[in-house]
């Protein structure tokens, strides 16, 4: 394991292998200072075979005592399979499943991740699988924030989960592993702007939803840790309509050297160009992402639906290409959209400032975006687009 010249652990470079051997190491050494501590006491008038015997029980429990207390310390985010009902499934991914559940007691999301315990899978791909588990485990349990999605715990593949059907409880596959999270109900903010498509949002909504972003980003980025993956459909709503950002699957903690940083992670329509172009990066591409999100929090649109990734790309790159801004959007925050997305990632704002900038907002004189398919709508807005 890893640890940059600033004191922060690279959560990518965790050696669960290392971890191990540790721990084996530590009961061995246990296991032969107890030996040695019971023949010392033991009486020279007592059987041996009933020495033996006391010898070995008396080894077991303090053995066992250390186990637990090591594993206890080595996986402070561990949940107990017990206490959690996963119930129906609410999304699916390219390796896994979202659920609802409850744990003891309270409504949560499970992620559950399949690590192809039958073989569909290589053990590069199941390694890679684990890898990526233990970065999002070392990277959410340690977040506490009122827009970032609270972490629970998690377990690394258990034999005691169970999903619940109709049917009764239906045991997983030992080699499946969780994330629990708290459940929001409002679901994904890029589901809520999809229904408000044709009428809008209020600009007062606008600016708070962009906030609420805005805000769990700064903190991101005060604990260094860069999100990579800063899109709508990984924000999601609690009942009042706060955002709070979900799915830290691809976070890392920020690496001091940006040339440690590099490779194509992301989503197409969000990624900043040094990321799209294969260079160096940093947390100013989550500004990039941000400034994205921000145009489409405002339009209820999504950018660039009619090209492809390759068109993105060069076109984004070489050509300077940015969503479209309304003539009717106030200057106040096209502003902060045209700094946030800049193509020199130095000239782009730190989120705090971000804030500072949203929160100056004056938006108790309206300035809300108003639907193309009105009279007294903003003209340049198109015909309504996206899925």
């Amino acid at each position: 394991m890893k640890e940059s010249s600033d004191g922060f652990v690279r959560a990518d470079q965790i050696d669960l292998k290392s971890l191990d051997e540790q721990l084996e190491r530590h009961l061995n050494r246990a296991l032969t200072m107890e030996k040695s501590k019971k023949q010392r006491n033991s009486d020279d008038n007592i059987l041996v075979t009933t020495a033996a015997a006391a010898s070995a029980n008396a080894t077991a429990t303090p053995i066992g005592k250390a186990s637990n207390f090591l594993k206890k310390q080595r996986q402070d985010w561990e949940i107990e399979p017990s206490k959690l009902v996963i119930k129906s499934v609410i999304a699916r991914g390219t390796f896994g499943t979202v659920h609802r559940g409850l744990y003891d007691g309270h409504d949560v999301a499970v992620k559950l991740l399949d690590w192809g315990e039958e073989g569909h899978r290589t053990e590069a791909e199941i390694a890679a699988l684990r890898s990526a588990f233990t970065q999002e485990v070392a990277v959410w349990h340690k977040l506490d924030h009122p827009n970032v999605t609270k972490f629970i715990g998690a377990t690394m593949g258990s034999s005691e989960l169970h999903i619940q059907t109709e049917n009764g409880q239906v045991a997983m596959p030992s080699n499946i592993c969780c994330v629990v999270v708290e459940y929001l109900p409002g679901g994904a903010l890029k589901t809520y702007l999809i229904k408000n498509r044709r009428r809008k949002l209020a600009f007062k909504v606008v600016v708070q939803l962009a906030l609420d972003l805005a805000r769990g980003l700064s903190y991101l980025h005060s604990q260094k840790i860069v999100h990579r993956d800063v899109k709508t459909e990984n924000m999601l709503l609690d009942k009042n309509r706060t955002v709070k950002i979900a799915d830290f699957g691809v976070a890392r903690v920020e690496a001091s050297n940006p040339n440690d940083m590099t490779g194509e992670t992301g989503t197409l329509g969000y990624m900043a160009p040094e990321v799209l172009n294969g260079n160096p990066y940093n947390r100013k591409c989550d500004v990039y992402s941000f400034g994205i999100c921000l145009w489409e929090i405002y339009c209820c649109d999504m950018p660039y639906p009619d090209l492809s990734f390759s068109e993105v790309t060069s076109a984004v790159v070489r050509q300077n290409l940015r969503p479209e801004i309304p003539r009717c959007c106030p200057s106040s925050l096209a502003n902060v959209m045209k700094r946030c997305w800049d193509a020199n990632p130095d000239k782009r704002p730190e989120m705090d400032e971000v804030v500072s900038m949203l929160e100056a907002i004056d938006t108790s004189k309206g300035g809300g975006m108003i639907p193309g398919d009105q009279p007294q709508g903003c003209l340049c807005f198109r015909k309504h687009r996206g899925p």
